[in-house]
């Protein structure tokens, strides 16, 4: 082909700025590699007003709550992120959860939280579930996967566990018929298969897997696979399976590979979620939150351990990492999209270089090394 002298000179020019592109040494040595990588994408166009501040309910909650909330809000005043804190202390000896608190969250939609403390057995009432049974917030979601520069025994582990946060057995729906006798109640509905799908599909992933114990509780959990089912079917680019939840935990431990989104109600969800939480590098880096129709509450994804324990709460060495990554899945929630972003991206960067890590990475660090970390490497 014959080109016109202005094309072979626009050729020549275009040719000397991909080559540049590839390699182009600063002063220092070092390259300009990150021009080839990074790139702008349209991500939404906000309507005007978006950009306004947005208020979140803050509980720091116990145990080592204050540290990892504390991490949490340096972290946004440092990139300026578009929200304010409406801080309020609550605590799980508490016997039900202040009215004002309840309220901040109605009003403001959205609350980022520690862990509070459940006291075991006795009838006290546990605050989480009081909090997510007012607010109604049916669905917990727990994103389990592999971060580069984290060690673990298996690779491209990216689990998302959707349980069931209302019903089954954590419905509470017991009581002693006669000494010695407690009947405990277990109902389901299809709210929870309907979030499970309509969330893979709206994050491109490719199989839900519901999670039962139908060959032996054949009435109860037939009917939350009946509901999986009868959902599965409006979604026909979905693959859907299921999987009874002895041979479930069998299979996450061997091949956890093979899992996308799981359903599970909600016993067997607490089991599977923190079980995937431990293959993919533990529960101190896993984030998660808890949805309703109207109400939203970012948490530590996997439960076990959150509250911590108090040799390193004296310490300070609590790893801040899940709750920094859930506070991303809130400002993403909240429609602030590039600032998610950067926080994810920055807490990956330290997770990969590997100086600074909590006791539970591996490391020595504490809390307020790893947000310094955080700080230091967002864009």
């Amino acid at each position: 082909m014959l080109l016109t002298p202005m094309a072979r000179r626009s050729a020549h020019i275009l040719k000397q700025l991909l080559t540049k592109s590839e390699y182009c040494p600063t002063q220092s040595g070092s390259s300009c590699s990150r021009l080839t990588t990074q790139t702008r994408h349209i991500t939404y166009m906000p309507r005007p007003g978006d950009g306004s501040p947005r208020a979140v309910t803050l509980i720091p909650g116990d145990g080592i709550g204050p540290l990892v909330t504390g991490a949490v809000e340096q972290v946004m005043e440092a990139m300026h992120a578009p929200v304010y804190f409406e801080r309020f202390e609550v605590h799980g000896d508490m016997n039900k959860f202040p009215e004002e608190v309840l309220d901040s969250i109605k009003k403001n939609k959205v609350c980022l939280k520690g862990g509070l403390a459940t006291p075991m057995g006795g009838g006290v009432s546990s605050l989480n579930m009081q909090l997510r049974r007012e607010l109604d917030l049916y669905a917990s979601l727990v994103n389990c996967f592999n971060l580069p520069g984290l060690p673990t025994r298996h690779d491209n582990v990216d689990i998302v566990v959707i349980r069931e946060n209302t019903e089954g057995e954590y419905s509470g729906l017991e009581h002693e018929v006669v000494p010695g006798v407690v009947e405990s109640l277990k109902f389901c509905s299809e709210r929870i298969a309907q979030y499970a799908f309509e969330y893979a599909y709206l994050n491109n992933r490719k199989k839900v897997t519901a999670v039962h114990k139908a060959n032996i509780m054949k009435q109860a959990d037939g009917l939350f696979l009946e509901s999986c089912r009868e959902v599965a079917t409006k979604y026909p680019g979905i693959a859907y399976n299921e999987i009874i939840v002895d041979n479930c935990c069998m299979q996450l431990v061997s091949k956890p590979e093979q899992f996308d989104v799981m359903v599970t109600p909600n016993l067997y969800g607490n089991l599977v979620a923190n079980t995937a939480a431990g293959i993919a590098g533990g529960t101190g880096v896993m984030p998660g939150g808890n949805v309703g129709a109207d109400y939203a509450v970012f948490e530590q994804g996997a439960s076990a351990g959150n509250v911590g324990n108090q040799k390193i709460l004296e310490k300070k060495k609590a790893n801040p990492v899940a709750l920094l990554l859930s506070s991303a899945m809130m400002l993403r929630h909240l429609q602030f999209p590039s600032f998610a972003d950067r926080l994810e991206t920055a807490v990956k960067e330290v997770i990969l270089k590997g100086k600074y890590k909590t006791k539970d990475l591996g490391g020595q660090s504490t809390t307020q090394e790893v947000v310094d970390a955080v700080i230091a490497a967002l864009d």
